[in-house]
């Protein structure tokens, strides 16, 4: 009987659809005692240590699993269900782990990395394990701030280190309990190998003589992700479209480029390290249960097995039954069904304006500090609209401006770039890197940058409006807007060093191919998963 400890913390509908499709049947823990009852457990989650903790002791929890992880049966922690097993957390002070592994978990240095640790990374395995039977070298997929760190302590646990800016324990073992930091069910092909290893019960033996040490640093490669824009046409059926600096409509009709589900599936099949979702109809008087997005999100996991970040639509609302949903509420929803990341987009700015006018005071009650606390801040991505402002003169603007190679329309040689809220259609008196760094200051642990100037032009990135985030913050940046061949991928990398570039009418319209692009980056030493 393979169990799994669901505690609800974030997306768990993909590991179950993983397994599922691994061909295994599931059982559900509902109580303490039927932890004791597994004959293989799965422990996954995502999320701040202590709130995990937190949960597993209100569920009661705690004692059966260490009763289960003492009796030595078949166990795989993944993400925090690895570093629950160690003492403690930098990330929850005064909050105890299970002890099982000797140390604590520490933080990653945002002053020298991008934080979290988020994409595509390999290992070092530094001994034979089933788990990793036929395992190549393939990058797998990564996502936290926290690490476990190797020492004389728990080297009798070491199965696989990483590397990111430090060495760090990916993958821990001894006996039949296993864990990894990475999400197998996020890892494409490589990941279910080995979660169908666990699965199947495999020992060892045919693994140890093949088996091969690589002592080279691993390689954290660049994301390549593809963007679903999807709305309800016309006739009130969801389809991906696609705007014009914003403007979806073509000759009156909502431009319609496919199904959503189905052009998600082409994308995992042409090897998107991610694929985002942006619902850009409001759907505001739904029920949250009828939702439109949650079914395209529960059949897209069914399938799709790299991350899925949903964006629209995250915040607090009052249905057309008179129900009210917190932005927490709407975020779990669409956790359950089988996002990893939401994102945040006019919410975000509204948000800036108070936490501006408080002085810079976090209340607690922002949707990005209450998502962030309970599920961390790698489930919460900002996703910011700027638009060009031109001035004559730094001094002409209250804000930071940048010198532009391209004037503006009256001349002007600088501009400053401002944030906006409702589709782009509202402009607001927030600058593009103040809304950075606040949201960053706030919890959240990605920026997605668009750029309304750039947007279904096939210019290219907007370098400027890029570079000045990237320089303002230490959390990832995903470049958005403007891409129109595979130069321009390269382009930005090298120029901005952001973590990640996004594109959805290139993709959408095959005028360029996912594989086109990396085969572009890697020609020009630029890693990417392949």
């Amino acid at each position: 009987m393979i169990s799994l400890l669901d505690y609800g913390a974030g997306n768990v509908r993909s590991l179950r659809n993983a397994i599922h499709a691994l061909g295994f049947s599931l059982t559900e823990v509902a109580r303490p005692e039927d932890i004791l009852k597994a004959e293989r457990l799965i422990f996954p989650g995502v999320g701040a240590f202590g709130a995990a903790m937190e949960r597993l002791h209100r569920l009661g929890y705690v004692e059966p699993l260490k009763a289960y992880l003492a009796s030595g049966r078949p166990y795989l922690g993944i993400c925090i269900g690895l570093q629950a097993l160690f003492e403690g957390s930098e990330e929850s002070p005064g909050i105890a782990g299970l002890g099982l592994i000797p140390g604590r978990i520490r933080r990653f240095d945002a002053d020298a990395l991008a934080v979290p640790h988020m994409g595509w990374n390999g290992l070092r395995l530094e001994r034979p394990s089933p788990l990793f039977a036929d395992y190549a070298g393939e990058p797998l997929y990564f996502v936290h701030s926290y690490y476990a760190e190797p020492s004389a302590a728990n080297a009798p646990w070491r199965l696989a280190t990483t590397d990111y800016g430090v060495a760090f324990l990916s993958a821990v073992e001894q006996g039949r309990v296993s864990a990894v930091q990475f999400h197998p069910e996020k890892s494409g092909a490589a990941g279910l190998e080995l979660l169908r290893h666990f699965l199947a019960g495999e020992d060892g033996a045919s693994v140890r003589d093949a088996w091969t040490s690589d002592p080279a640093p691993t390689r954290f490669t660049k994301r390549i992700i593809a963007c679903l824009d999807v709305r309800a046409n016309d006739a009130g059926d969801l389809v991906v479209t696609k705007g014009d600096q914003y403007d979806v409509r073509e000759q009156g009709a909502v431009r319609n480029l496919g199904k959503p589900v189905e052009l998600a599936r082409r994308y995992y099949a042409e090897g998107a390290d991610e694929i985002a979702f942006l619902n850009i109809t409001g759907f505001r008087d739904f029920p949250l249960s009828d939702q439109p997005m949650l079914e395209v999100l529960e059949r897209a996991s069914e399938q799709i097995f790299v991350p899925l970040t949903i964006g629209g639509g995250i915040r607090a609302f009052t249905d057309a039954n008179g129900k009210h949903c917190s932005a927490l509420d709407v975020a779990e929803a669409y956790f359950r069904s089988g996002a990893d990341k939401v994102s945040i987009g006019s919410e975000a700015v509204y948000t800036v304006e108070r936490y501006k006018a408080s002085g810079g005071i976090k209340d607690g009650q922002s949707a990005i500090e209450q998502i962030a606390a309970v599920y961390g801040n790698q489930a919460v991505v900002i996703s910011i609209d700027p638009r060009r402002v031109y001035v004559d003169t730094p001094e002409a603007s209250v804000h930071p401006t940048v010198e532009t190679p391209t004037p503006g329309p009256n001349g002007e040689r600088y501009c400053w770039f401002q944030c906006t809220v409702k589709g782009g259609r509202e402009g607001r008196d927030v600058d593009v890197v103040e809304l950075a760094r606040a949201c960053e200051d706030l919890g959240a642990g990605e920026i997605l940058l668009n750029s309304i100037d750039r947007d279904g032009t096939g210019a290219g990135f907007d370098l400027a409006l890029i570079a000045s985030v990237r320089e303002a913050v230490s959390i990832p940046v995903i470049a958005s807007s403007g891409a129109g061949c595979v130069e321009h991928f390269t382009e930005v990398f090298n120029a901005t060093g952001v973590e990640a570039a996004l594109a959805a009418g290139i993709f959408h319209r095959r005028e360029v191919s996912i594989q086109a692009v990396k085969s572009q980056l890697r020609a020009h030493g630029i890693e990417t998963r392949l």
